[in-house]
């Protein structure tokens, strides 16, 4: 089974509601679709959302690195050699890591549907469903506390609540609105997406625990590149610290982990360049007994079934930030996982389950054949 073709196409999605981090605002959400098809006739998906101010891939950039230069060496590559593909894949060209997941996740739904398996069993079959949180955008306290509460009734019984935009007092007064409102039962983690200096965060941290306002974790309170700040939070508070833009490959993971300097990891497949690399960094995680969350950018469903396929998959997988979805106006595909409020299926379809992509979202192919 070899590939016979490597096709893009650009499609945008608005979401219902801006989505505000430390970080940015999101009005659209803007993919790069891959479609592997191999000489056999298995066609494989995959998807590559431009994340600027994380991973630094645009939209131009994405098709470029798969057409211009990853087409190139992968086609006639054998999905039988499939370490030796995803050498290819991975020395193909540096960085660009949301394009090599939107190939590496094509790839594997091929994989698995000529083993006629869900990409999940075919990687390891731990869960079948998992549950994922629900992000709540930085606004102000009020604002906040109404949307926490909207979620909850919902059906969502963990909060990821975005933090680090402004001052530091502000963000406490948005986590009291917010526990105020949902009540002691309701998980609430926090995500400052880099936003705090590693002294101030910690002053933070420990006020909320002060004031009992129960937060699970806190993900990226400083710096990616400030590990000796990671590990100062991590070693100052007793919340759970997560590593999530310090850790992109499985070097950057045990770097963090040989220090010590998080509790947990957010994997992302846009970050690691797919599941190829993504495995191994639960892998070595597990190792030094350090459970993962995996998360995702502003992708549609084609991105978060294939993430929510490798994170029901390992056994240190326990939290699961899948929403992204939930806050688009449509849906790009037919198949793919199904939600139950916040439940996630994955289905029993050989693997990805995606049957059909609706072309009204599809905005242009690309150029770049």
């Amino acid at each position: 089974m070899n590939i016979h073709n490597i096709e893009t196409y650009r499609a945008a999605i608005p979401l219902h509601t801006p989505f505000k981090t430390a970080l940015r605002t999101v009005t659209v959400a803007e993919t790069v679709l891959v479609k592997i098809t191999c000489d056999n006739g298995l066609t494989g998906w995959g998807e590559a959302p431009p994340t600027h101010v994380i991973t630094g891939d645009s939209l131009t950039g994405v098709e470029f690195a798969i057409n211009g230069v990853l087409k190139p060496i992968l086609i006639g590559a054998s999905l039988m050699q499939r370490e030796r593909l995803f050498e290819m894949l991975t020395k193909g060209l540096v960085g660009n890591y949301s394009a090599k997941a939107a190939v590496d996740m094509a790839v594997y739904d091929c994989l698995a549907q000529q083993a006629g398996m869900p990409v999940s069993a075919f990687l390891g079959g731990y869960q079948e469903s998992i549950e994922t949180d629900y992000t709540v955008s930085v606004n102000t306290p009020e604002e906040m506390a109404r949307d926490a509460s909207q979620y909850v009734q919902d059906g969502f019984s963990v909060l990821k609540v975005k933090v680090g935009k402004d001052l530091i007092e502000t963000d406490i007064q948005r986590i009291q609105a917010i526990r105020k409102q949902i009540g002691p039962d309701i998980k609430i983690r926090l995500d400052a997406n880099q936003g705090w200096k590693p002294k101030e965060a910690v002053r933070a941290i420990q006020r909320m625990e002060d004031l009992g306002l129960a937060i699970e974790l806190v993900e990226q309170p400083v710096k990616a590149d400030n590990l000796d700040g990671l590990h100062y939070v991590t070693s100052h508070t007793d919340t759970l610290i997560m590593a999530d833009e310090s850790v992109f490959t499985a070097r950057d993971a045990r770097r963090v982990l040989e220090a010590g300097a998080a509790d947990l990891i957010n994997i992302k497949l846009m970050k690691a360049g797919g599941i190829h690399e993504a495995i191994k960094i639960a892998k070595l995680a597990a190792i030094y007994h350090v459970e993962c969350m995996v998360g995702s950018m502003i992708e549609t469903k084609i991105g978060i079934t294939a993430a929510a396929h490798f994170a029901a998959s390992q056994p240190n997988i326990t939290r699961y930030d899948f929403d992204a979805p939930l806050m688009l106006t449509g849906d790009i595909l037919q198949g793919g996982i199904t939600y139950d409020y916040a439940t996630i299926h994955l289905g029993n379809d050989p693997g990805l389950g995606i049957t059909e992509i609706d072309r009204r979202y599809v905005i242009v192919e690309s150029a770049l054949k």
